[in-house]
């Protein structure tokens, strides 16, 4: 099985903090593997065993207290 990449846009980070409460609770998903947040581009980078669920990767998001806007 190959890895699954996807690149999202989230609002509302700003800083190294935001960066990395984003990855936290995005690498607790089942199956990811690697996540790079960037608060300068909202875009945040998630590689996985498998594609993931944009309704899971949308809580995860939210519960960091951001908003998934798409994928970029």
């Amino acid at each position: 099985m190959s890895a699954s990449t996807t690149v999202y846009q989230v609002t509302g980070m700003t800083c190294g903090h935001c960066e990395s409460a984003v990855t936290d609770e995005l690498s607790a998903l089942a199956g990811v593997t690697s996540v790079k947040a960037v608060a300068s581009t909202g875009e945040v980078t998630v590689t996985s065993s498998a594609p993931l669920d944009e309704a899971a990767v949308r809580a995860a998001v939210d519960e960091a207290g951001y908003e998934l806007t798409g994928r970029a």
